[in-house]
């Protein structure tokens, strides 16, 4: 039987999953074995959170519900950095700290 996790999260950044938050989303996805992937609803349409375009094409504003699920080696290792970069507002307020 195949390991699986999922989460809800609230998408709190300022203007939401664009490009910047996008790239660092599917960046982190990728780094795990696990299928993983994302939706701005409870039932779908679910896409490839490793997948750039289909990340972004979600075009999820702040206020949006996250869902992200994960199938596989480290699902729930997946899923709970998945999370916590969301609520660490994509670490856009660290990376703007260093750039000041």
């Amino acid at each position: 039987m195949s390991a699986s996790a999922e989460a809800t999260v609230l998408i709190t950044h300022d203007v939401g999953l664009h490009a910047r938050p996008s790239v660092k989303f599917t960046k982190l996805a990728k780094s795990f074995a696990a299928e993983v992937e994302v939706s701005v609803a409870a039932n779908g349409p679910w896409f490839d959170a490793k997948s750039i375009v289909k990340v972004m094409a979600a075009k999820a504003p702040k206020g949006t519900v996250l869902h992200i699920r994960a199938r596989g080696d480290g699902a729930e290792e997946a899923v709970g950095a998945l999370v916590d970069l969301v609520q660490r507002d994509f670490d856009e307020d660290r990376d703007h700290a260093r750039s000041a």
